[in-house]
């Protein structure tokens, strides 16, 4: 499966398919929070699509499942400001980020063994613990 490429995910590039809706935001802002809408929340259908290919969109799916509600929408929200452009500034902030930690394939870890220091480091410390506790007991009588 090849990697989709990073570099096309831009704001200008999906700005056509996001729908944005606002509501009543929680938080401060006294009075003036009961009368203004400033939360935002951006919405993506990643199946309907057509910037993205079949094999985007299966990635998406699958790495957001847990983001996605069951009509493949991808739903973000931003309440964080009092101001509706700042919080629509910031809820696309986190899908372009969202998108590009998607597409960035996960390194395989590769096991590494102990090196010689790091075993000697143990060994001494399990020699320290072993001490502290022979210094504990109860002396001998005999």
């Amino acid at each position: 499966m090849a990697n989709p490429d990073i570099n096309k995910i831009t704001r200008e590039y999906f700005e056509p398919e996001l729908l944005f809706s606002t509501a009543r935001s929680s938080g401060p802002g006294g009075q003036h929070v009961n009368k203004v809408n400033t939360k935002v929340e951006l919405r993506f259908h990643i199946p309907d699509s057509k910037l993205l290919t079949e094999e985007e969109k299966t990635i998406l799916l699958k790495k957001l499942k847990n983001k996605i509600n069951k009509d493949g929408e991808l739903i973000i929200v931003s309440q964080e400001d009092r101001s509706q452009y700042k919080n629509k500034e910031a809820v696309i902030e986190k899908f372009l980020n969202t998108l590009k930690k998607a597409f960035t394939p996960i390194k395989k870890r590769r096991p590494s063994r102990p090196t010689r220091a790091s075993k000697e480091k143990r060994l001494e410390g399990k020699k320290l613990v072993s001490v502290k506790k022979t210094q504990r007991r109860k002396p001998d009588l005999e």
